[in-house]
């Protein structure tokens, strides 16, 4: 299990556990599951990376502790 940090710059920082074979769709259930958004608004961003649904985590290199950024369309 690693635990992944979501900011959304706006005062809402949420810590997500999940398993590096979870793909980006999954992590943004259970986003949506603690923050009460839709999945579907959601998007996670490094720098200037947007993450897409289907990719795993650990194809994206993302580990323990990580910092992503939480955007909503």
């Amino acid at each position: 299990m690693i635990e992944i940090v979501c900011n959304d710059r706006l005062g809402k920082k949420v810590r997500v556990k999940c398993n590096p074979t979870d793909t980006i769709g999954e992590l943004k259930k259970l986003i949506a599951a603690q923050t009460g958004t839709d999945a579907s608004k959601i998007i996670l961003k490094k720098w200037y990376n947007i993450y897409k649904n289907h990719i795993t985590l650990a194809d994206y290199e993302i580990h323990d502790g990580m910092n992503l950024e939480l955007y909503y369309s």
